[in-house]
């Protein structure tokens, strides 16, 4: 949905989405992490299980920050296909629990 708002929409297709969340997702500079990155990251410990989820933000079930107002918002929270990404996209959500165990 961010992408579609600040990239799409306002004709910067090629905009890619770690600038974006750097830009409008929470705080500036902002990072999110694909699981492969987050392999990465934790790539000194012995086991990494990763688990994404789908949280209120991706649903578009709770209040969004104080940059995120508007009509296209709350029009978008009517209409927004909770069912197809609960269904389908499931492993997409920007919640990412990462559970490692350090080597001796």
């Amino acid at each position: 949905m961010l992408w579609l708002r600040y990239a799409l929409l306002v004709g910067k297709p090629f905009t890619t989405l770690t600038m974006i969340y750097a830009q409008y997702l929470e705080s500036p500079g902002t990072k999110a992490y694909s699981e492969p990155e987050a392999r990465k990251l934790f790539s000194k410990f012995e086991k990494v299980s990763i688990k994404i989820q789908l949280s209120h933000g991706d649903l578009l079930t709770s209040q969004a920050g104080q940059r995120h107002t508007g009509g296209m918002l709350n029009v978008a929270r009517k209409i927004w296909p909770r069912w197809f990404f609960t269904r389908f996209c499931h492993r997409n959500g920007l919640f990412m629990m990462i559970e490692a165990t350090k080597s001796l």
